[in-house]
């Protein structure tokens, strides 16, 4: 296996309307993210993952862009964004951009151009359809509710989104657009820019066919998923984006892969396939959905969650590579998620989640707030979620099929706003977050969670992060050692070992708030051990044979023979 920057680095995402507001407007801005530099560069991360700061009417808050070379508004300028760049270089923090080029906003020129005639130049970079008998061409379902074809009364023809009607699906079967493409990113990595982080990129390649999608019960529209995931094209657009834009610089690169297998990952992430180094699956993320998704959540098992992680770490431990989180921009928060959020709990589970994800083989993922233990929001009232796809969500499945009571269960435990609620910086007004009104409110346990009360506790789970990140930087077993489970039929452990050239790492942790014994496997018996790290004060001379761990508990040893 290569050894490169990018598979030592560890990533930290900002979402930067939510980060830190510098100019009172109650949203969040360049400004505001080059002044935290020196706090991210105290926890030690390598790279910024930066979701979108280009211009857009915030359909979807910058996921829908209106122009790929400008900056919005809100965010600053296109001086703020270069020296936030320089900044982050000066701290030895490289910057990884959001890519968002399945589809634009409708407020973009190309599109503005595109539905004005049939034989505009611009037409093909959009995908149009005739309608069936004043029918939408196909029967699909979009991302954020409703059909993903939308009506254009002036050339009398539907356009393909499969997100927002604002968000028009670009067409990727032309070349023009293509090049449109590669030429903006070679103007950002012209300028500096590290490296991208693709939304939803396994998405550009469609079957031109466009069957029908399959009608599940309880649905009202088709699943056409399989004929925009992974599609035809997909492998064969990716190389060529290496190959125009990506293979002149030395970069970092993520695809977003819904529905991605580990066989297509490897395809994506290969070593010799010059397509992407990493990508985002989803599957851990969907467990515990129920009949509508996330939003009628049920129980998960941790034994579930073991397969998925195992299946990843397994099949791309030779070729490919893989992005370890628990948390973005589009996921609630981990500690409530995965771990427990309670007064009790809250910092122990933090700490253990975050030994887990840290101790696996891949790039580890931090989302912003994730260092401080932040946790999901329980707004009472739906005025006050600002989430496109909660709100659509809430207008679409009540009350025909949840009841406002259920639906706000699912919006409260797995809702996209619990990430986005903005960073609880200190316990003063607005938790220090802005001057001014925040775009969305404020969580309110921010009196007792703040970077300030956790920089000044040395048990915090910033300084737990701190620690890992820096027993990566100097172990080559957590970055490149071999993954293998152990107790693989365990519901409260997940224990695993880390083998590089003779050094083994045992990885210990306790998904549950009981206290279940680990018993050291018969294979692994060993003449020595040394404690790396733990959330609990341990004895360093204990014996691992047999252990009863408290709950939550995490350990990492490295063992001697």
């Amino acid at each position: 296996m290569n050894k490169t920057w990018w598979k030592e680095s560890v990533i930290y995402q900002i979402y930067p309307r939510s980060f830190n507001d510098s100019n009172g407007d109650g949203i969040g801005d360049l400004n505001g993210i080059t002044e935290k530099l020196p706090y991210l560069n105290k926890l030690g991360i390598d790279v910024i993952w930066l979701s979108p700061v280009y211009k857009s009417p915030n359909d979807d808050n910058g996921y829908d862009i209106s122009d790929y070379r400008n900056i919005m508004d809100e965010f600053g300028t296109m001086e703020d964004f270069d020296n936030m760049l320089e900044e982050a270089h000066k701290h030895g923090i490289k910057i990884m951009m959001d890519l968002v080029v399945n589809h634009s906003s409708d407020e973009h020129l190309w599109f503005q151009e595109s539905r004005k005639s049939k034989d505009n130049p611009y037409r093909d970079y959009y995908i149009w359809k005739k309608g069936v008998n004043g029918e939408p061409p196909t029967n699909w379902g979009a991302a954020f509710g409703g059909n993903v074809w939308e009506y254009d009364e002036q050339t009398d023809e539907y356009y393909l989104h499969l997100f927002s009607k604002k968000q028009p699906d670009l067409n990727w079967e032309n070349p023009a657009l293509r090049e449109e493409v590669y030429e903006m990113m070679r103007y950002w990595l012209d300028k500096g820019v590290d490296g991208f982080r693709m939304d939803v990129v396994n998405f550009i390649s469609k079957d031109t066919s466009y069957p029908q999608g399959e009608v599940r019960e309880g649905m009202k529209y088709g699943d056409g998923s399989k004929y925009f995931m992974n599609g035809p094209r997909i492998h064969e657009f990716l190389h060529e984006m290496n190959k125009e834009a990506l293979s002149h610089f030395d970069t970092i690169t993520v695809g977003e892969m819904p529905g991605v297998s580990v066989e297509e990952g490897k395809l994506y992430t290969g070593e010799q396939r010059n397509e992407l180094n990493m990508v985002f699956h989803f599957e851990h993320v969907g467990l515990g959905d129920g009949k509508y998704g996330k939003w009628d959540p049920k129980e998960w098992k941790l034994t579930d969650l073991k397969k998925i992680f195992t299946k990843w770490q397994k099949g791309l431990e030779l070729d490919g590579w893989n992005s370890l989180y628990w948390s973005n921009h589009d996921q609630p928060r981990a500690i409530s998620r995965w771990g427990n959020d309670s007064e009790e709990f809250r910092v122990i589970s933090g700490k253990m989640l975050a030994t887990c994800l840290h101790m696996l083989q891949g790039s580890p993922y931090i989302y912003q707030g994730e260092e401080i233990g932040m946790t999901n929001v329980k707004f009472e009232q739906i005025e006050d979620y600002r989430d496109i796809e909660t709100l659509n969500a809430y207008r679409d499945l009540t009350p025909e099929f949840l009841s406002h009571e259920e639906i706000f269960k699912g919006i409260h435990e797995r809702g996209r706003d619990n990430a986005r609620t903005p960073i609880q910086w200190d316990a003063s007004e607005n938790a220090g977050f802005t001057s001014g009104t925040p775009w969305i409110n404020v969580s309110p346990n921010y009196e007792t969670i703040n970077a300030e009360a956790a920089l000044n506790d040395e048990n915090s789970i910033f300084y737990y992060y701190q620690k890992l990140i820096q027993l990566r930087k100097q172990n080559e077993v957590i970055v490149y050692g071999k993954y293998d489970v152990l107790m693989e039929e365990d519901e409260q452990i997940y224990a695993f070992t880390r083998t590089l050239e003779g050094e083994k790492l045992l990885v210990i942790c306790n998904f549950s708030k009981e206290t279940p014994e680990f018993v050291l496997p018969d294979h692994l018996k060993v003449c020595g051990k040394e404690l790396l790290i733990s959330n609990y004060d341990v004895d360093a001379d204990e014996s691992i044979e047999k252990v009863v761990l408290k709950p939550y508990e995490a350990r990492v040893y490295r063992l001697t023979n």
